[in-house]
């Protein structure tokens, strides 16, 4: 039996970093993507954005978000406590000690990589900002905000349903981050366009719209794939436990819902550009085979 609940401790934790490593490979398309999607003059700094962003939502995550989303002590459902860094991990011993049902109450994967699946959801939720502001913010300006959203803003409100706060009290449901990771990337990048503008050239003084084609669309595709590759990470390793017959199938049943809707949205964009536009939009298409992943 102490043998089975070491290997059954193993896999899960395997499963999980895997998931993880899965999820931290979208740093790599939502890079491509942008940098694809932006005009020539301005691929570097949009890349150096999506480098900058990642490095620093792992340090602030680390620092002080992980114990603000899930703290050891709280104020109350609204406002987390505070403390620094990672705690210790579980102990051989306390592992083998538990039984039944409880090895699905958080006994089951190691913290270190709970905190890095949790970081790399942290990292999406800024990239989605980064996406939404390409040629529109300065780099540094945009990197302090990354420091207050992934440190600060993200932790809080993830506390409020993942690490038990009001929400969770509540009965809100969020399974893989529609809220806690999309939403809140959503609500911060829709205030930074209302703030800043437009693209500069978008429009013309008349009010007509100018078209902005991107500089490297075969970069934007294979951002595309690398996203579509990263979602059945992000979806899979939500169900958090892998090693029991229906948890697995669990885990069989996300990845084909997951890819269902990246193809599902791709042929609906394909036949909505075909009968609005006339042809079928390249950029249409990448946007909405992410984003229909998105609100899965």
């Amino acid at each position: 039996m102490e043998q089975i609940l070491k290997l059954r401790y193993a896999l899960d934790i395997f499963y999980f970093l895997v998931m993880g490593a899965f999820v931290m490979w979208m740093a790599a398309g939502f890079a491509m993507l942008e940098a694809g999607l932006v005009r020539a003059k301005n691929t570097t700094e949009i890349l150096t954005k999506n480098v900058a962003l990642y490095a620093i939502a792992c340090t602030m995550y680390l620092l002080v978000g992980y114990n603000i989303m899930y703290p050891a002590e709280v104020f109350n459902s609204v406002l987390p406590g505070l403390s620094l860094l990672l705690g210790s991990d579980h102990e051989v011993a306390s592992v083998l000690s538990v039984q039944g049902e409880a090895w699905y109450d958080g006994a089951y994967y190691s913290g270190r990589a709970d905190f890095f699946f949790q970081v790399v959801f942290v990292a999406t939720a800024m990239s989605i900002v980064s996406g939404a502001v390409a040629e529109r913010m300065k780099l540094w300006p945009f990197l302090a905000f990354c420091v207050i959203l992934t440190g600060f803003i993200y932790p809080l409100q993830g506390y409020w349903k993942w690490g038990g706060g009001f929400l969770d009290v509540l009965g809100f449901s969020d399974f893989a981050g529609s809220g806690v990771v999309h939403l809140t990337g959503a609500t911060a990048a829709l205030a930074g366009v209302i703030l800043v503008g437009a693209r500069k050239g978008k429009y013309s003084k008349d009010g007509k719209i100018n078209a902005l084609p991107g500089a490297n669309l075969p970069l934007a595709t294979l951002g595309t794939f690398i996203l579509w590759l990263g979602w059945f990470g992000f979806n899979g390793g939500s169900e958090l436990i892998i090693s029991n017959a229906g948890e697995a199938n669990a885990v069989a049943a996300i990845f084909v819902n997951t890819n269902a809707a990246a193809a599902g949205g791709v042929i609906a964009a394909l036949i909505t550009s075909r009968v609005v536009l006339g042809r079928a939009d390249l950029t249409m298409v990448l946007s909405t085979a992410h984003s229909q992943v998105w609100s899965r």
